[in-house]
């Protein structure tokens, strides 16, 4: 494998575009260090303020397609490309601190945590920098495949999944294997994790549910084609989609199948679940995104975006966040704010480019990446 190349530090301002002037916000709460918002992956921030009339505050060029969701934590945003870089900007200004070079796309979404940010990547390994400096710490050498699954950090070890069909689990200090999983296909969804429980999909097709020390299996839901869906947690239950077309809750203790709803096209996207009134949210390839009671799976309503709904939706007070898939549809290249409560679209940011990229929502301010290569922050206009 070759060496990893070191950090660049060098700023490049060019790289900015400044759309509009807002003055800097030091005292910016810091809370969205992990894929989803954190390790029960609910998508949702209650500290955070609904957009409203947003204004684009600046947008960042990568170089390359960006899919993978940001991470922002003590005043930096961290972002993977397909230009092989992870990338720390200022949150605030959007100007580059630093970049770290790897040998292959960057798709999953990096976490932070203790001084470090964790991420994988195509070049089959796994890695840890300093947050601050982006100097390597540490990186493991993973199977054939790629690296895509964003990993969980809970109690010093890194939980994730890999190409190579493995789960691992890693310590954060220093990247020691705690143990390793097999499983029959690649994987991309990134795991949840609570109360000693490991849940991840894979493309074979399964649910995994392992316990958190030993990787043991607890149990198994077999779904009719491959997850890439990453898992959510709440209220004992556990949700997912599948490319079966359906969004599943299970038991999380037993993995029973509690209630199944069948979409009209392959579900990619990722549920993220209000706890204030047990809702489930969830995007499809069949262009809705829907909303669905936690409880028996029943439909609340559902809203057709234009095009594939392939992110996952963030929760804002009574607002959803989503990217909408730049398809040629009525829609087309957009990030979405919908009212949560009956699905009716609020406003759209187009950007000409597919957003895959999951929004990143602190604060007054929403971040995320699109198809175009570009980091773009919102700022609402009513502060």
């Amino acid at each position: 494998m070759p060496p990893l190349t070191q950090a660049l530090r060098a700023a490049l301002p060019a790289a900015v575009l400044a759309v509009a002037c807002a003055a800097p916000t030091p005292d910016m709460p810091t809370s969205w260090t992990q894929f989803r918002g954190g390790t029960l992956h609910s998508g949702a921030d209650p500290d955070a303020q609904p957009l409203v009339a947003p204004s684009l505050v600046w947008s960042f060029d990568t170089g390359g397609t960006v899919e993978s969701s940001p991470t922002v934590a003590g005043g930096l945003l961290y972002c993977g490309t397909f230009a092989d870089h992870l990338f720390a900007l200022d949150a605030d200004t959007g100007a580059e601190r630093w970049r770290f070079q790897v040998d292959g796309l960057v798709r999953a979404s990096p976490s932070v945590a203790d001084g470090l940010v964790f991420f994988g990547a195509d070049d089959d390994r796994f890695h840890a920098l300093d947050a601050a400096t982006g100097e390597a710490r540490w990186s493991i050498e993973l199977g054939g495949g790629g690296q895509q699954s964003s990993p969980a950090l809970v109690d010093g070890v890194c939980y994730f999944g890999a190409f190579d069909h493995h789960v691992y689990a890693v310590d954060a200090a220093d990247g020691t294997l705690r143990w390793r999983v097999p499983t029959g296909g690649a994987i991309l969804s990134s795991p949840a994790v609570a109360d000693g429980l490991v849940v991840i999909g894979s493309a074979d097709g399964l649910l995994y549910g392992l316990d958190a020390d030993t990787g043991a299996q607890r149990w198994t839901l077999v779904t009719g084609d491959a997850i890439w869906s990453s898992p959510a947690l709440h209220a004992g239950r556990v949700h997912v989609g599948s490319d079966d077309h359906r969004v599943y809750a299970v038991d999380a203790t037993s993995g029973a199948v509690q209630w199944q709803v069948e979409t009209g096209g392959t579900v990619f996207s990722s549920p993220a679940i209000s706890t204030r009134d047990d809702v489930l949210y969830v995007g499809s390839d069949d262009h809705h995104l829907r909303a669905l009671r936690c409880a028996d799976g029943r439909e609340l309503w559902s809203t057709d975006l234009g095009g594939r709904v392939l992110g996952s939706p963030a929760i804002v007070g009574d607002h959803l966040y989503v990217g909408g898939e730049g398809s040629g549809g009525d829609l087309p290249g957009a990030l979405f704010a919908v009212d949560r409560r009956d699905g009716t679209i609020l406003w759209r940011h187009e950007v000409g480019a597919t957003v895959w990229s999951s929004p990143t929502v602190v604060g007054d301010s929403l971040w995320f990446g699109a198809h175009d290569g570009r980091i773009r922050r919102l700022r609402s206009s009513a502060r």
